[in-house]
């Protein structure tokens, strides 16, 4: 049997392994609105820095799951303990995946630099990136407060951010259309909407983590089903659905 000392030591390393977490995923926050801004102004410096900045949320994200798996070995937890581990460890993945998205559209920012696009596209970039946010921040607090009726919200705000992703796709043909924009910057604005939908995509998942691990629940068998779709393109350039590998990186 552990004593009470260790029984309170193990709590205390739960706690922080969230506080961590959270503090990651705020981070992330904070940088979908810069990644933006350094897309529409096009400042390389400022996307070099945020690029460079990514190593540490992936060595912070490789510590807190190193953490997890040696508490699962030594503490062998059980019940909503063991629930809370596992949530801490698939939601590492979801963070750090994330901000691989938001520095993606970094370098997007790098590839279409010198070009300008007109003031609709630059409008849904921004309505993406405020819905994008605000579903991160909202899984962010889900997950602090281990709040699982916040967290079954996301799934339907998530709906709002493929509507303005499909807006998007169509205001770039018709840009391109009315040759207002090349077709290079075209294809990269539209890798960069997959980025921003990719990121609410995260965002959903993080509430799935906390909803299971407040009440053990998991998706049923149609949200097995949407997450396959999810890993088909809705709207490709082209007309044509197909399997999108690699829409979280490069």
């Amino acid at each position: 049997m552990p004593t009470e000392e260790a029984r309170k030591n193990f709590h205390r390393e739960l706690d922080e392994v969230r506080q961590e977490l959270v503090r990651i995923s705020a981070s992330i926050v904070e940088n979908i609105p810069r990644a933006t801004t350094i897309l529409l102004d096009q400042n390389l410096v400022d996307a070099e820095k945020m690029i460079l900045a990514d190593d540490e949320v992936d060595a912070r994200t490789l510590e807190i799951e190193e953490r997890c798996i040696q508490i699962l070995a030594l503490q062998a937890p059980v019940a909503g303990e063991l629930r809370r581990v596992v949530a801490a460890l698939k939601i590492c993945a979801e963070l750090e995946r994330s901000a691989d998205l938001a520095v993606n559209i970094c370098k997007a920012a790098r590839r279409i630099h010198g070009h300008e696009f007109d003031p609709r596209l630059r409008s849904l970039v921004l309505k993406m990136s405020d819905q994008a946010r605000l579903l991160f921040s909202e899984a962010t607090s889900a997950y602090a407060e281990v709040d699982s009726a916040r967290a079954a919200a996301i799934d339907d705000m998530d709906s709002f951010l493929d509507g303005l992703h499909r807006q998007f796709i169509q205001a770039i043909l018709e840009s391109h259309a009315a040759g207002r924009i090349d077709l290079q910057v075209a294809i990269q604005l539209a890798v960069v909407a997959r980025f921003y939908e990719r990121i609410g995509d995260h965002a959903v998942n993080m509430g799935e983590k906390v909803r299971y691990e407040a009440t053990g629940w998991v998706p049923e068998q149609f949200g097995a089903e949407r997450h396959r779709r999810r890993l088909v393109d809705p709207t490709p350039v082209g007309g044509i659905g197909r399997a999108v590998p690699g829409t979280d990186g490069e």
